[in-house]
């Protein structure tokens, strides 16, 4: 959700040099390689971090406006992030969208694993009834896209200027209110 619904604030080479991992690894999966106390001890380090970034949340430009007028209209929405469920629940509180979401429908690192594996848009596909096509997965990450282009689903890359990944997103759009624009006028399906 850092980045896409939020404004982003996660300092991943800060958390990084926290927790002695070397700079550019992924950090669940350093942390997954620890030993068991270590990675206890690490992890209950981040989620502190990481539950203050969440409450200190603030939405991203458009992202309340989206995810209002999606909900409003019955479209199904789910979160998929590599945060912990209780702290993107805590994400959506502060940015006012709460309601919008059904707890089974978000989806964090414990769940299922993290993106950029399928599995999280494989369990939504499944839950819903629906074929991968038919649904979008909207991110700022490559990890976003990766994930979507796995499990088969469109990928909407926003927020980031340039194309840093070309060819992964099947859509680029300024933020969430240009895809909102982009939405209402059935240009995404």
């Amino acid at each position: 959700m850092d980045g896409t619904l939020t404004e982003p604030v996660h300092d991943f080479e800060l958390i990084r040099r926290e927790l002695q991992i070397p700079s550019g690894a992924d950090i669940l999966e350093h942390l997954a390689s620890l030993p068991a106390q270590q990675a206890a001890d690490s992890h209950a380090w981040l989620m502190q971090h990481e539950r203050e970034l969440a409450e200190a949340s603030v939405a991203a430009p458009g992202a309340v406006a989206l995810i209002r007028a999606l909900h409003a209209e019955g479209c199904r929405l789910g979160i998929l992030t590599r945060n912990a469920r209780e702290l993107a629940e805590v994400t959506l509180a502060a940015i006012g969208v709460a309601e919008c979401f059904a707890v089974e429908e978000i989806i964090g690192r414990w769940e299922v694993a993290p993106k950029p594996s399928p599995a999280g848009l494989q369990f939504f596909a499944e839950r819903w009834a629906v074929a991968p096509a038919a649904m979008r997965m909207v991110g700022d990450h490559y990890y976003d896209l990766a994930t979507a282009r796995a499990a088969g689903v469109p990928g909407i890359l926003i927020n980031v200027p340039g194309d840093p990944w070309p060819g992964m997103a099947q859509w680029q759009l300024r933020d969430c209110a240009q895809l909102l624009e982009q939405w209402q006028a059935s240009a995404l399906g």
